[in-house]
């Protein structure tokens, strides 16, 4: 809320988004594809949950996606002070705007929405309420979301509190409720967990997917994230799915100066692709962030960067530096032991209209 998101400057830790402008050109290219998907509807909504400073929708509007006529790009940030600094990136309008205008050809019929107006952009903080046609993209969003935490024993399930102690936050065991032990089943999906392994168990996650599923009338929802399944969390140990980030580095334990550090969990695949079924989502795409921009093209774009390079690289000139920059973005969101790991989930939601 204080506004220090991510980023370089002032933020804990990167995102794909602050690589440079090649992923918001990439996400563009997705968006035209499930635009056409959806028969170019006119207005298409996109929702970018979790949109700091607007940087990807601000990579997205320079990219020039042939749905840009026909766009209405929706920030959702909760910091009124990264929701300020949006201001600083794009020409931000008010939500009726945006969601509309509309125009009445008859005094007794229902207003029909102005087609060809876009790219109109708003800014809220939080998911807009109509439903739309559209896509909703959540890029490291449902990692910072609330979840618990629990350990199997040998008769149950236990959660793993926060308490105070003598000297500072500690941790404490108690039973878990039925309720809590039944969401651990949907992370678990039916996987084997030996006792002693701990689980998250998305709280947040769940009521924002239901949100999600209430936004949309038809269209798509992607989530772009660290995720693991059952077996692998509990293979890895708490110390490898609950991370902190302070100033770009790995940080202290979590219960360590509260408040001061980034914190960020694996969602974990089973009960994502559950919550988001129960939201009325079926999943139509599950990939690495590698491959997936690798469908879209990165390849090509980064050769013909390296071409561009190769060519200019003896005049040092801006566009040689910009050709070698979109090299190293395209090797850094396609890195297998970074930013290309990540998790693409792509959710359909089929309704009428």
């Amino acid at each position: 809320m204080r506004g220090g998101g991510a980023g370089r400057a002032g933020g804990d830790f990167v995102t794909s988004v602050e690589v440079g402008t090649l992923f918001g050109a990439l996400v563009a290219r997705a968006l035209d594809r499930w635009w056409d998907t959806l028969d170019r509807p006119d207005p298409f909504v996109v929702v970018d949950a979790g949109a700091g400073r607007g940087r990807l929708a601000a990579d997205v509007l320079r990219a020039a996606p042939t749905a840009a006529p026909a766009l209405r790009y929706v920030m959702v940030e909760r910091s009124p002070v990264l929701r300020a600094a949006q201001r600083e990136l794009l020409p931000v309008e008010p939500v009726e705007v945006a969601l509309g205008p509309g125009v009445r050809t008859d005094r007794d019929e229902p207003a029909v929405a102005v087609t060809g107006v876009g790219p109109i952009v708003t800014s809220l903080p939080d998911l807009p309420a109509p439903p739309v046609r559209g896509v909703v993209i959540a890029n490291e969003l449902l990692d910072n979301l609330p979840f618990r935490v629990v350990e199997r024993s040998a008769s149950g399930w236990i959660e793993v509190r926060v308490g105070a102690g003598d000297d500072g936050l500690v941790e404490m065991l108690v039973p878990a409720s039925d309720e809590l032990a039944a969401a651990a089943d949907r992370v678990t999906a039916g996987t084997a967990v030996p006792a002693g392994a701990r689980l998250p168990v998305p709280s947040g996650t769940t009521a924002w997917l239901q949100r999600a599923g209430d936004v949309l009338r038809r269209g798509y929802l992607v989530v772009v994230d660290y995720a693991a399944d059952a077996a692998a969390l509990a293979a890895r140990g708490q110390e490898g799915w609950l991370r902190t980030y302070r100033g770009h580095e790995r940080g202290a334990p979590p219960l360590v100066a509260p408040g001061s550090q980034d914190i960020t969990c694996d969602v974990p695949v089973e009960h994502l692709v559950d919550g988001a079924g129960r939201a009325g989502f079926a999943l139509v795409e599950h990939t690495t962030q590698a491959d997936w921009l690798r469908a879209l093209g990165v390849d090509e774009l980064a050769e013909t960067a390296a071409s561009a390079w190769r060519a200019r690289a003896s005049v040092g000139d801006l566009e040689a530096v910009a050709a070698r920059s979109r090299v190293h973005e395209a090797n850094a969101l396609t890195d297998p032991a970074g930013l290309g790991a990540h998790h693409v989930f792509v959710f359909e939601k089929v309704g009428p209209g």
